[in-house]
């Protein structure tokens, strides 16, 4: 029972934070407002911590129903197992810190109480999406999450400059993401065709349940259901074709940044994937395209990241790239490991955006990393933090996305030295495309002007706070997953904590590789992070070789900026046609047929009108004359017909 209170606690305080601060923000002090809010998520993330501890076996519990018929039943359910919780405590968790974030960043917007609100309600729909126990209440989430990032991406709609983009980011990530969510719906009902039930247990207990029984299983309905789940799961975690939304969501304010992208919506796709891998063992062509769908997205977006000069569309680009890389780990069934990549990611990756949105702070909202320089000086803390989340995310040695990435590394080598290969080249490139940011931003000359460089400051505690913790947690974040090399008696820790809910039909994940092979990955890894580093230093600091201006750019490093042209790509394929289908249907459909029609309509009911007044006269008369009439021509009817 304390459970079940826990956790339905747990769900309800974000709910709750969005009703107040939302209807009676308003009326409210920012300050009391902003701790409502915040405090909300905290408490979400101590019940977290506490259902964590308590937490031994998987545990259903039932709120109510929906459908109830004799064979079919729809409730809304919540599970509590092993991946809901933690899943559940980098959601509250992190978002607790970008909550506490967004009270210096977003201090003098007038709209801080309803960007608080859509807030609370982001963190509410992920939780409905993780803790969910059927893929019913997950769907719920799942739109829940699609509508708060539509909101949150285009918070500033009205604005005078960015307005107009803000608006076209926020229906691009809306409606991309409902591209996907086709798929999803598709797949929930192909559930019901084939197992009858859209609950997790009850779906895996029936497949093992044939298994067991050596009945042939319906891979054909398998295969089409984890496609489809595969579509909604690209849509939300941005992997091609489908990725185009993420970086142009950077037009929504920093926290939304490090919201969508670290933790919580991007990796609503890895969780479907993990939380249904009992489906997707069993369709291992739906696998191969996950691979090789999420290695093509990891090395474009790490390409298109290399010549970004935004310094928010870097991290958007290298967050695709970092998500392609989880993927490759889906498709080669390491549950486990994507998961721990998950992790690590929203550590760092959290530390980055919030970083980030401390730079454009001091920078008075100026994002163009051509225009900073010499920062490291100005404001240390936003430097030294960063630094840290660069150093992680570049594989640095005993950081935590060293260890993630090696797990990846790892299990790559395992499937195919091609597929190393690739990923490496992949890595190599995320290490060059962010110390090639870091130092432009942190080191050399500034570069903005001196009007510009005399506003340059220092954070507020609001913000520096949230950044310190996530560094802390990049650098030993690790731990969680230490390979047998470091301690052999408790390694791989994060492995065995979730088996019970990833391992049950994979056999990958209790492999690893021995010990001499694990220490030189390592080694050429460190090297590559290393060697990359000192690159960068002695190209963009020692040399002073800067970021150039568009039009100086040539060959491949004017594709990477323009980002390869996919846009303009979609846009001749998709865009036009469909608005040339819209003008054409409206010039004759809408305008000939609809509202002509609608005139004729119209005009024949008003010359009808017109008809039948002149025989309402007023006159006695004229009404016993028609009266008259109208007896005499039955009566004749009636002797005709007699």
């Amino acid at each position: 029972m304390g459970q079940n209170i826990l956790l339905l606690t747990l769900i309800a305080l974000p709910l709750v934070g969005f009703v107040l601060t939302g209807f009676l923000g308003k009326n409210l002090p920012k300050r009391f407002t902003v701790t409502i809010a915040t405090l909300a998520v905290f408490s979400s993330f101590v019940c977290a911590l506490l259902l964590f501890n308590m937490n031994d076996k998987t545990q259903i519990v039932h709120l109510f129903n929906v459908v109830n018929f004799e064979d079919f039943r729809l409730s809304a359910n919540f599970q509590i197992d092993s991946l809901s919780i933690w899943m559940t405590l980098i959601i509250t968790g992190v978002g607790t810190l970008i909550h506490i974030f967004s009270i210096g960043y977003m201090s003098n917007d007038e709209g801080i109480f309803k960007f608080f609100a859509y807030l609370n309600l982001f963190i509410f729909s992920m939780l409905l999406l993780v803790l969910g126990s059927n893929y019913f209440v997950l769907f719920f989430g799942w739109e829940g999450v699609g509508i708060c990032s539509y909101l949150l991406i285009g918070f500033h709609f009205s604005d005078e400059e960015k307005g107009m983009e803000n608006s076209i980011a926020a229906r691009k990530a809306f409606i991309m993401n409902r591209i996907g969510d086709i798929g999803l719906l598709f797949a929930l009902f192909m559930l019901l065709s084939t197992f009858g039930t859209l609950e997790f247990t009850m779906i895996a207990d029936k497949i093992h349940e044939l298994k067991d029984a050596h009945v042939t299983l319906p891979y054909f309905a398998i295969t089409c259901i984890t496609l489809c789940l595969f579509i909604a799961a690209t849509g939300k975690s941005a992997q091609i074709p489908l990725f185009t939304w993420l970086p142009d969501a950077m037009a929504g304010p920093t926290p939304v940044s490090a919201l969508i992208h670290a933790a919580t919506m991007v990796t609503a796709g890895i969780y479907l994937i993990v939380r249904s891998n009992f489906l997707f063992e069993l369709a291992p062509f739906t696998q191969e395209i996950i691979l090789y769908v999420g290695l093509a997205t990891s090395l474009v977006a790490a390409f298109i990241a290399m010549r970004q000069s935004d310094i928010k569309k870097v991290l958007a680009y290298s967050t695709v790239s970092q998500l392609g890389l989880m993927f490759v780990a889906l498709g080669m069934g390491a549950y486990t490991v994507a998961l721990f990549h998950v992790t690590t990611h929203a550590f760092f990756k959290a530390l980055l955006f919030l970083g980030s949105g401390s730079v454009i702070h001091a920078m008075s909202e100026e994002q163009d990393i051509r225009k900073m320089g010499g920062l490291a000086k100005k404001i240390p803390i936003t430097h030294l933090t960063f630094l840290i989340g660069t150093l992680a995310i570049s594989g640095f040695p005993f950081l935590s996305g060293f260890y993630s990435k090696d797990e990846i590394l790892a299990h790559a080598l395992m499937e195919s030295p091609v597929l190393y290969g690739a990923l490496m080249i992949a890595v190599t490139l995320t290490a060059i495309y962010m110390f090639r940011l870091y130092f432009l931003v942190f080191h050399g000359k500034f570069r903005g002007g001196n009007e510009l460089e005399s506003h340059v400051h220092e954070s507020g505690p609001a913000m520096t706070f949230p950044l310190i913790v996530l560094a802390i947690l990049s650098v030993f974040g690790g731990i969680l997953n230490l390979p047998g090399i470091f301690l052999h008696d408790q390694a791989h820790w994060f492995s065995h904590y979730l088996e019970s809910t990833t391992a049950g039909l994979n056999e990958i994940e209790v492999h690893h590789l021995e010990s001499s092979k694990a220490i030189i990955l390592m080694i050429v890894a460190s090297l590559i992070a290393l060697g990359v580093m000192a690159w960068a230093y002695f190209n963009y600091v020692k040399k002073g070789n800067l970021a150039k201006a568009d039009n100086e750019l040539k060959g491949w490093e004017k594709a990477s900026n323009s980002k390869l042209y996919i846009d303009e790509l979609y846009n001749l394929l998709f865009v036009k046609p469909l608005e040339l289908i819209s003008k054409t249907i409206y010039s004759y459909f809408d305008t000939l047929v609809l509202r002509n029609g609608v005139f004729i309509i119209a005009g024949l009911i008003e010359k009808t009108g017109n008809v039948t007044r002149k025989w309402q006269s007023g006159f006695l008369a004229s009404y016993l004359f028609w009266m008259l009439l109208s007896i005499v021509g039955l009566i004749t009817y009636y002797l005709i017909k007699i």
